[in-house]
């Protein structure tokens, strides 16, 4: 028994959905500014952003909390969504760096764009792609970000190979995530609830 990956694909984007088009509902998860705050993101630094920037954010903890991005660091955000760690990753790189969020949700994209365009981010720019099949070219990036998205998609294994191809050689990996040690029945992989929950 496996998994739907095209019905998962569709309800993930469904949730996140709902989450662009409706920040302020209660979803089972935290959003924005009060989430951002809970997982230790520093004030300073996300407090001057819009609140468009910020009002969609569900991460599950902070990518930056072991290490600063880099001025004139290239950065690619898989799975970039409401776009907080994009514009904090575009901040942070400056002028001479560039970031690349990636996400499989056409509205979230929109939204990101629009944001990044009132914002003056012209060092932060967005692709519609999959984890597993990354729109960037090989050994670009020297530092690849995400927030509670490896755990959402089905083959894992193809997710970090796409990562590993996209880095530079000494290249940074700083991911937050869900992380399961057990072994789980396969019943409950073809679980999409189980999965967007």
């Amino acid at each position: 028994m496996s998994i739907d990956v095209d019905e998962l694909r569709s309800e993930i984007r469904a949730k996140y959905v709902a989450v662009v088009e409706t920040p302020s509902a209660e979803f089972h998860f935290h959003t924005g500014r009060f989430l951002a705050n809970r997982l230790g993101y520093d004030p300073a630094r996300v407090d001057p952003l819009p609140d468009e920037a910020i009002e969609s954010f569900a991460g599950v903890a902070n990518p930056f909390a072991l290490r600063d991005i880099q001025p004139g660091e290239k950065v690619v955000d898989l799975g970039s969504g409401a776009v907080l760690d994009s514009f904090l990753a575009g901040r942070a790189v400056g002028d001479s760096g560039q970031v690349i969020g990636i996400d499989m949700t056409p509205e979230m994209l929109e939204k990101s764009a629009k944001t990044g365009a009132d914002m003056g981010a012209g060092n932060v720019a967005f692709q519609e792609g999959l984890l597993e099949q990354l729109p960037i070219e090989d050994g670009w990036a020297d530092v690849v970000i995400s927030n509670g998205v490896f755990n959402l998609c089905p083959d894992k294994k193809a997710v970090f190979e796409e990562v590993l191809r996209i880095l530079a050689p000494g290249g940074i990996l700083q991911f937050a995530d869900i992380a399961n040690g057990r072994t789980v029945p396969q019943e409950a992989i073809a679980e999409i609830d189980l999965w967007t929950g």
